[in-house]
């Protein structure tokens, strides 16, 4: 495996690996759900992306192919080639069925590309003050003629804005549809951005600078119509013109939050993200041969170190619902972080506190009190005539999905067909069960020329010749009889002869008097 990607409710995991296939993980069961293979693409898998509702998924890979497929029936939808390698792909945030994509190719400048038609349009990466500095620059060549370095990209929430992050350290903010620039938002430092990420509710925004720091922005423009809001605000601005004008309006798109960085170690950070409800940020070590995943929360505090096993760690997810983290190594393998519960049993009672050791307990003043005036307190504070509202239902991280459109969750299970190997042993073993079912001794053969049934109840025996004779419980013989009447000292009864004995008479080899048969 080389990447991953959740789908919008975490019950699916992607991963896209480096013999050109998708496998998807069913995260709930640990199973595989469906693999998605192209004959035509062998090379690595670069980016994987989920569509909003979880019916498509795009796939980038290293033979500059960009593919994407319905994921319930493993079908290619479409397929496009590149002039540039592609190291990260992403679908349009906000709509369904995505045909547009943006894609980050290796060495140009980042591209939407229309799945439908294979048209790709190039976006601009730095700002020329040239008139009103407004201008979309040329298509086919970067503006400033300057060879690019790897520039990242991504929509946001609703999809109408993208926002690019140049090696200069600067945030523009473009419109997709017409390429235009509308703010310039400078980070400090100016050093090269090599990661953008939005978070989940789109309220911020993440970039990681090759400055060994993860930068964490406020997105001030609202979540919906933000392309209305921006050309609200450039309209508003008519004193200054321009690179300064970018300035001004990207003050008001983004506010620094915060900086994360380890000051001891000055490590550079790979695939940083946040939790799914925006709390919590992640970011891995980029150090060779190490595994670690730092963990800050927003207020900008470090609270947690992961230390993972040997190889370098080069993707990282986390579970849009639950605390869990993935994780790729180098080696390929996937790794899942959770919360290690132990279960304690000391404490027999919810208002039981387990002690470490002997601590001086100060009893209240109403602990024995029938009516503690604590109790009181809590009674009063709460109305018995308030109405409980059942109607309103609560915002969450899903609050903006289309009831009209159907999620994908879950795939249906498929079975795997049977291995050949067994099926020969079973047709193999299946003649030699029907032999010996209708195998029979002779003993069984007389009996059943006789009328006389088979006792149920036997076993089958192999004897010396290879075949199998059915083991009977015999009679005792008259003599025997006698000689346990002689023990016990009642008198003998006499045996009456059964038609299955007298035909053992006539058999030679039997021994009525001992009352044991011979083989």
């Amino acid at each position: 495996m080389k990447c991953i990607a959740f789908n919008r409710r975490g019950t699916l995991l992607a991963a896209g690996c480096t013999d050109g296939s998708c496998v998807i993980w069913d995260f709930e069961t640990r199973g595989v759900a469906k693999e998605l293979r192209d004959k035509d693409c062998v090379a690595a898998i670069t980016s994987v992306c989920w569509s909003k509702y979880g019916h498509r998924i795009l796939v980038s890979a290293a033979d500059k192919s960009l593919t994407l497929w319905d994921v319930v029936s493993g079908e290619k939808i479409a397929r496009i080639t590149l002039p540039q390698t592609p190291l990260l792909a992403r679908l349009h945030s906000g709509s369904s069925t995505p045909s547009l994509c943006l894609a980050c190719p290796l060495s140009s400048a980042p591209i939407t590309v229309d799945l439908n038609t294979g048209n790709t349009t190039l976006l601009p990466v730095t700002v020329s003050d040239v008139d009103n500095g407004l201008g979309p620059p040329s298509r086919n060549k970067p503006s400033d003629g300057l060879p690019f370095t790897p520039t990242a990209a991504c929509f946001n929430k609703c999809g109408d804005l993208v926002y690019v992050g140049n090696s200069k350290g600067e945030i523009l903010i473009i419109d997709p549809k017409s390429i235009q620039v509308h703010a310039m938002v400078p980070a400090s430092g100016g050093a090269v951005i090599k990661n953008i990420v939005f978070s989940r509710n789109g309220q911020y925004l993440l970039i990681n600078s090759n400055d060994r720091t993860i930068r964490i922005y406020e997105n001030l423009l609202p979540l919906k119509d933000g392309l209305m809001a921006l050309e609200d605000l450039n309209k508003t601005l008519d004193e200054v013109a321009g690179v300064e004008k970018m300035k001004v309006v990207g003050s008001k798109c983004l506010k620094l939050f915060r900086e994360l960085q380890d000051t001891i170690t000055k490590v550079h950070w790979k695939a940083p993200c946040f939790s799914g409800d925006g709390e919590w940020i992640i970011g891995g070590s980029a150090s060779k041969g190490e595994h670690k995943i730092y963990i800050w929360d927003r207020a900008g505090h470090l609270v947690k170190i992961l230390e993972g096993p040997k190889g370098a760690l080069i993707d990282l997810a986390w579970h849009p619902v639950h605390p869990i983290i993935v994780s790729v190594s180098l080696t390929g393998l996937v790794y899942i972080w959770a919360k290690d519960h132990t279960e304690n049993w000391s404490a027999f009672a919810p208002d039981f506190k387990e002690l470490e050791e002997n601590e001086e307990y100060v009893e209240r003043e109403d602990e024995f009190d029938l009516t503690p005036e604590t109790e009181k307190v809590k009674e009063s504070d709460i109305n018995q005539d308030d109405e409980v509202d059942i109607v309103t239902v609560e915002k969450d991280a899903f609050s903006d999905s289309d009831m009209s459109q159907e999620e994908l969750c879950f795939l249906p299970a498929t079975p795997c067909p049977d291995i050949l190997d067994q099926q020969d042993n079973c047709v193999r073993s299946s003649p030699k069960l029907m032999d010996s079912n209708n195998s029979g001794s002779p003993l069984s053969e007389e009996a059943e020329q006789n009328g006389q049934a088979t006792n149920h109840a036997s076993s089958p025996l192999e004897d010396d010749t290879g075949g199998t004779r059915m083991k009977r419980k015999r009679k005792p013989s008259e003599k025997g009889l006698e000689l346990q009447a002689r023990k016990v000292g009642k008198p003998v009864k006499p045996l009456k002869s059964s038609g299955r004995l007298s035909k053992l008479k006539s058999k030679p080899g039997t021994d009525l008097d001992s009352g044991n048969i011979s083989d």
